[in-house]
């Protein structure tokens, strides 16, 4: 029986684990161009945080309504420091880096080296990052550089430095949401979108015009509310959940199929034409996930069937012992 029970849970986590990655692979694919929409008539920064400080009090009053209480001190300080590097810097960069002309793909693009980072403060912190990993770290971002190739990414120096500057906030804010003490699921979201939303409310407030919010457009409007819901309460919150339960290199592996799909969004919603470099590009970001969903099983279960053929043990039995790590 308890075993049974065991077996069940497994497969519920791991149907879970594939709906959230589903998610936000999808759906983060989309915000790009959502991004651009919105931003026609909302200064970037007033997107933001109306976004997040809107969504953190639906969060919170989703959490309080399930009888979790309000945080102490130490936990709203250390949902402020993830969410003022997710929400306030990584956000607010990836908006002025495609204000500043970095197109939708190619900030979809730039975002790949984020799992590279989050990689490595794993590796930092201790924890171990298993070879397949990196390889498919590695060959994810092969294929995102074939993508960049895709239409003019042309762009400038100030945009190029927001955009790489972005994955580097998000992954430090991703490995702090691992390692600092924070609230239950719902309420860690509110905390961090409510004080990443609050902080840009405040650089709103001394760098961009209020009485724009006045003149923003249907369209605009539109693709805000689509970045509240998809983007933010329903992406976001899978992402976070991620976090918790799977490895780091697999929740941040959406980073690989999000070029691909803002790259077809843009084809589908605003007239971009690709060429052959995207097809070059998909099947090496399909390999990668394959590496980082399966690689490390696939090379136990190589181990085991040499371990069981004489022939292989007999070849091999000079080599020193292997340890991935």
């Amino acid at each position: 029986m308890p075993g049974t029970i065991n077996d069940q849970a497994a497969r519920r986590r791991s149907v879970g684990v594939a709906i959230a990655l589903l998610l936000v692979y999808v759906v983060w694919g989309t915000t790009y161009f959502a991004i651009e929409v919105a931003m026609e008539s909302i200064p970037p920064m007033w997107l933001n945080a109306s976004r997040f400080i809107l969504a953190g009090l639906i969060m919170m009053s989703l959490a309080l309504m399930r009888g979790q209480r309000i945080p102490p001190l130490r936990q709203w300080r250390n949902g402020a420091v993830v969410g003022g590097l997710m929400v306030f810097l990584a956000l607010n960069m990836v908006s002025y880096a495609q204000k500043l002309g970095i197109g939708s793909g190619l900030m979809a693009t730039v975002v790949t080296t984020m799992p590279m980072w989050l990689a490595l403060w794993t590796r930092m912190g201790g924890e171990s990052v298993p070879l397949t990993s990196w390889l498919g770290l590695a060959v994810g971002v092969v294929g995102a550089l074939l993508l960049a190739l895709e239409g003019d990414f042309s762009a400038a120096l100030a945009g190029s430095i927001l955009a790489f500057a972005a994955p580097l906030a998000w992954s430090i804010g991703s490995y702090a949401s691992r390692k600092l003490e924070l609230p239950p699921p719902t309420m860690a979201a509110a905390v961090q979108w409510l004080t990443g939303g609050a902080l840009g409310a405040i650089a709103a407030l001394s760098f961009e015009s209020l009485p724009a919010l006045a003149e923003v457009t249907p369209r605009a409007w539109a693709a805000w509310v689509y970045l509240v819901i998809m983007g933010t309460m329903v992406a976001l919150n899978a992402y976070l959940w991620l976090l918790q339960n799977t490895s780091a290199a697999l929740a941040g592996s959406y980073s690989f199929v999000n070029p691909a799909v803002a790259l077809l969004v843009g084809v589908a919603f605003a007239g971009e034409a690709l060429t052959g470099w995207v097809f070059a590009a998909l099947p090496l970001i399909f390999v990668a996930l394959g590496l980082i969903l399966y690689g490390k099983a696939a090379v136990a279960l190589f181990d085991r069937l040499r371990g069981r053929c004489p022939a292989v043990v007999e070849a091999t039995a000079g080599d020193p012992p292997r340890q991935i790590v």
